[in-house]
């Protein structure tokens, strides 16, 4: 089969765990496929995905081979598979916008090197780069609270029409405009906010629904969550936080058997803590209460390498697009979005969400299911 063409924007850990995952599945059998959610989809193996154009800001990466710019400072997620072919794609400069928070450059180990001769790319030159490259689907992996470079970049992928996965907490699929624009030109898109293959948020939500199967009430609930990467140190502004708030808070509110009380729910990011890398430790608490209306509590700790848990979903997501480009579907897949993303344009419940998605990959949608239309 031809390969599944991708460009990326935001050359940082999660890109560089997609572009090992890529290698490192290469010479695996099914049975050996360990970490999938899907070996094939739609026929297509996760080797089968081919990175042609990749953009970023930070000089230490721009000109470098992609197979050397994911090792790069300030990159520091695991390293699974190190010994990667050359792709003859060099990262290119692209357009800054609000991608780089000011007070990035006061964390030597982190801070990210601007360029300075050198002239950031125009959309005309992005949007000219995904054409001459043959890429079908784009990767946002911008950092969170981009909401103007995330808003330029889908501006692109519409120009150069190529469908759009957006992995971040800017709400571009889950925007009525932009997604009617995408359906529009024919062109399908997954988003908002990668929903991890492990991590915070989906435990938290089986967990939530699971109190409202087992007739529990909930009562006070939190997630903390600490981090040493790039992302986390980005997120000590807190004014680039409110859609990543509302993001992971609405993941979790939308299959609780009655909305929690503003006040008693707190769920976001809450510290960098260099040391941990890309290493996420989250802290989570349930309160409620059983049949007598006798209180009980839940407390758990999750600690997940951050990046790879990434690529576990979005390399499904990218062949899902795939699909949907053969059939000639355009606009939201409302099944991959749910099960993929924190927050879609229309919350399921994770088992109609798997159940959707399933029914998409196959082409065996129920009538109504509005992610099986082609």
């Amino acid at each position: 089969m031809q390969a599944i063409k991708i460009g990326i924007v935001g050359v940082g850990n999660c890109a560089s765990s997609l572009v090992q995952g890529i290698e490192y599945y290469r010479d695996k059998r099914p049975e050996q496929a360990i970490g999938l959610m899907h070996w094939e989809i739609g026929g297509y193996r996760p080797c089968d995905i081919e990175v042609v154009a990749a953009f970023d800001i930070d000089i230490r990466k721009v000109g470098k081979d992609v197979s050397e710019a994911i090792f790069e400072p300030p990159n520091c997620t695991a390293v699974f598979c190190r010994d990667l072919p050359k792709t003859g794609v060099r990262v290119r400069l692209g357009r800054i916008l609000d991608g780089v928070a000011d007070h990035m450059q006061s964390y030597p180990g982190a801070r990210t090197f601007l360029p300075s001769d050198e002239q950031e790319a125009t959309r005309e030159e992005i949007v000219s780069t995904l054409r001459q490259s043959g890429a079908e689907v784009l990767v946002n992996y911008l950092p969170v609270g981009s909401e103007e470079a995330a808003r330029f970049y889908a501006e692109c992928a519409l120009d150069a029409g190529v469908a759009l996965v957006n992995c971040i907490p800017v709400f571009i699929v889950s925007d009525p405009e932009f997604s009617r624009r995408f359906e529009a030109k024919g062109i399908p898109i997954i988003g908002d906010d990668v929903k991890a293959q492990l991590g915070a948020t989906i435990t938290h939500r089986v967990l939530t629904d699971l109190f409202r199967k087992r007739g529990v009430e909930l009562e006070h609930t939190y997630q903390l969550n600490t981090g040493g990467n790039t992302d986390f140190l980005n997120m000590l502004n807190r004014s680039r936080l409110s859609s990543k708030k509302e993001s992971k808070t609405e993941a979790v509110q939308s299959v609780a058997a009655e909305r929690i009380v503003d006040e008693n729910i707190h769920v976001g990011p809450s510290d960098y803590v260099a040391w941990q890398n890309d290493n996420k430790v989250c802290f989570l608490r349930m309160e409620g209460k059983l049949f007598g209306d006798v209180p009980m509590n839940l407390e758990l700790r999750l600690s997940v390498e951050d990046s790879p848990n990434s690529a576990g979903v979005v390399i499904d997501a990218i062949r899902c697009l795939k699909l949907a480009l053969e059939r000639g579907q355009g606009g939201v897949l409302h099944g991959p979005s749910s099960y993929f993303m924190k927050h879609p344009p229309q919350q399921e419940t994770d088992d109609d969400a798997y159940r959707m998605t399933e029914s998409f990959i196959h082409g065996s949608g129920a009538p109504g299911d509005p992610s099986s239309r082609a």
